[in-house]
């Protein structure tokens, strides 16, 4: 598939979940940035894994454990080739975004930043990539510093440069915003960032699953990205770091298998990347997401992304029909979500009455209430696309806004 505009019926066919009905309608699924719903190849290589080679890695000697290990380890690999980063000791596997994130404001953060400091980060953030640089702030007598947005969404870089002083410990961005879609420059934001020394953190949460991310090609320090946002299983992610990066960074937490040994006065630890995964890690979680990775460039990383662009093309001009519906964040470059309010109307309710009409959508603030207030709300409707979304999806909504308007009228 991997040449050829998506045939989304194939797709839609991988997807067991979509085949059924809610409250008496067919499914249509619109909420893919909460989480992306996963093809037959994701839930058969679990069951395979759990079926046939379940056991602990790396400190066994028996069969299983050695095939558990390899798979395992076989997975990292597999997103080292993904993300095209340099060393597979560069992948940190965590539980998610929101854990990789805190694993570098609690590592290379509380080794880095001190009172006086300043971390900057930007209005356009999920809460996973604010509350972290806060806490971190607060722990330290550093100053939180925020890049603002402008009224279509998109960050204003004009101040860039302003923000980034001699006492910037670090920068965080992320990749796609996943209340408005916005598609951030981020490697152009790398550049200038690092021309003033500046390390920066690219939260991807939300891109991953829609185009092709080359951390070698954006020299971004950290990328960090959560499994089930991309076809995944939940409870996997990753933490890319430059290996050197890396290396700086003190253990976060203490247990097994990041120690090479343990005495009651001293502990060695181990090398990278076991150093920074301590206790039994999701192993089933990495075996998931690695196929869920073969999925994605077995259909095609390019198509994917030219079909997300059409059907967000579509979508624009299907929601402007409406009355009453007001889009939310117009940036030139956006991926995947179509944000919107009603006039008169609260988000939750428009929710309520779609669920009833089978279309699953998110409404409220998404993790975003800073950036929601820059435009003035509390709250939006949020409709977001995958692969498998159609335009007979979009349809739906539209038809399903329709109702809203008559049950509000």
């Amino acid at each position: 598939m991997s040449g050829a505009p998506l045939d989304v019926a194939r797709i839609r066919a991988d997807f067991p979940i979509l085949h059924q009905e809610v409250r008496g309608r067919p499914l249509v699924y619109l909420d893919s940035a909460a989480t992306t719903q996963k093809p037959q190849a994701v839930i058969d290589a679990l069951v395979r894994y759990y079926t046939h080679d379940n056991a602990n890695v790396h400190r066994g000697v028996h069969a299983l454990s050695e095939r558990a290990t390899q798979a395992y380890e076989g997975a990292r690999e597999r997103v080292r080739r993904f993300i095209n980063a340099r060393e597979a000791k560069e992948i940190i596997f965590v539980r998610g975004c929101t854990e990789a994130i805190n694993l570098v404001a609690q590592s290379y953060g509380r080794s880095k930043v001190g009172p006086g400091d300043e971390v900057l980060i930007t209005a356009m953030e999920h809460h996973s990539d604010i509350v972290p640089w806060q806490m971190l702030c607060q722990q330290v007598g550093a100053t939180l510093k925020v890049l603002p947005v402008d009224e279509h969404g998109e960050l204003r870089l004009e101040q860039l440069e302003a923000l980034l002083t001699a006492r910037t410990r670090l920068l965080a961005v992320t990749h796609v915003s996943n209340a408005l879609g916005t598609v951030n420059p981020v490697r152009d934001i790398i550049k200038r960032a690092h021309a003033r020394g500046v390390p920066v953190l690219v939260d991807g949460a939300q891109a991953t699953q829609h185009f092709r991310v080359d951390v070698q090609d954006l020299d971004c320090d950290f990328y960090a990205f959560s499994g089930h946002k991309m076809f995944g299983p939940t409870g996997i992610g990753v933490l890319y770091g430059k290996a050197a990066v890396l290396e700086s960074m003190p253990p976060w937490q203490g247990g097994g298998d990041m120690i090479l040994s343990v005495t009651m006065d001293k502990t060695v630890y181990n090398r990278l990347p076991y150093r920074l995964e301590a206790g039994t890690p999701d192993i089933s979680g990495a075996v998931g997401l690695a196929a869920a990775m073969d999925y994605i460039e077995s259909v095609g990383v390019e198509a994917i992304a030219a079909h997300d662009r059409e059907l967000l093309e579509y979508g624009t001009r299907a929601l402007e029909s409406v009355p009453g519906v007001k889009l939310m964040g117009r940036a030139r470059e956006r991926s995947g979500v179509l944000s919107f309010v009603m006039e008169d109307v609260h988000a939750h309710d428009v929710g309520t009455i779609l669920d009833r009409e089978g279309v699953a959508i998110r409404a409220g603030h998404h993790c975003a209430q800073p950036l929601l207030s820059c435009f003035g709300v509390a709250a939006t409707v949020r409709a977001s696309l995958a692969m498998y979304n159609t335009r007979e999806d979009i349809d739906a909504l539209v038809r399903g806004l329709h109702k809203v308007r008559e049950v509000f009228a």
